[in-house]
């Protein structure tokens, strides 16, 4: 007669199957594990690409901004410079080297040479940031000159390209409170404005527009400041 399984046998076999099913088990906990793991760094690495995208999305933005400056100021030189040579030879030329405020020249030669040197490296040379300094050594030197009202307004124009706007307004602002016939006040005051903006002062900014508006109402500033007091509403 055949003999019965032995019961160790079957319990041997219900072991194995456990310990198989625990296996896999334990697999699954470790790969959802991991997945999980990945899961979680893909999620860092994707925030990290977003916040890198958003950095150079700013300073693209910036550079585009110092770029637009520079080519407004480069502008603004080159026409100068062409309505200086289109003019007709029996009219008067605008001479940077004088002021344009329909001041006389200065009788001190030393004076006219520091000025005609400053103005010559905007317009002749090219080298803007050189001029800064030569700007400020010569209204430190002759605070009282004929030409202080120009000088002002130049170097006001080069710190607002560089994007110095404390630095900017101040030069703007003084050429506007110590100059009042100058005939770069207007555009003085448009300017301030923007550095004023640039700096968050959005009431102050929108004040200067206005006044450029009110006191200025034919003047090409007119125009820009409506834009700009268009743009903040």
């Amino acid at each position: 007669m055949a003999a019965p399984a032995p019961v160790s046998e079957a319990a041997s076999s219900q072991s194995s199957i456990e310990k198989r099913l625990a296996s896999l088990e334990n697999m699954m906990q470790s790969r959802n594990l991991l997945q999980l793991e990945l899961q979680q760094q893909l999620n860092l690495l994707q925030d990290e690409v977003s916040q890198i995208r958003g950095v150079t999305e700013e300073q693209s933005y910036k550079l585009e901004k110092v770029l637009q400056r520079q080519r407004e100021l480069y502008q603004e030189i080159e026409n100068r410079v062409s309505q200086a040579y289109t003019q007709p030879t029996a009219a008067p030329t605008t001479d940077y080297t004088q002021p344009s405020d329909a001041q006389t020249y200065s009788n001190d030669l030393s004076e006219n040479e520091a000025y005609e040197r400053a103005v010559a490296l905007i317009m002749k040379d090219k080298r803007y940031d050189q001029a800064i300094p030569e700007f400020q050594t010569f209204l430190t030197t002759y605070p009282n000159s004929v030409y202080a009202s120009n000088a002002h307004y130049w170097l006001g124009q080069l710190l607002f390209n560089k994007q110095d706007w404390a630095a900017a307004a101040n030069q703007f602002d003084t050429l506007i409170t110590q100059f009042p016939d100058s005939s770069k006040r207007a555009d003085a005051m448009l300017k301030l404005g923007i550095c004023e903006q640039e700096r968050s002062n959005i009431a102050r900014a929108e004040q200067l527009w206005k006044k450029v508006v009110a006191e200025y109402p034919n003047s090409s500033a007119r125009k820009l400041a409506e834009i700009k007091l268009n743009a903040v509403k």
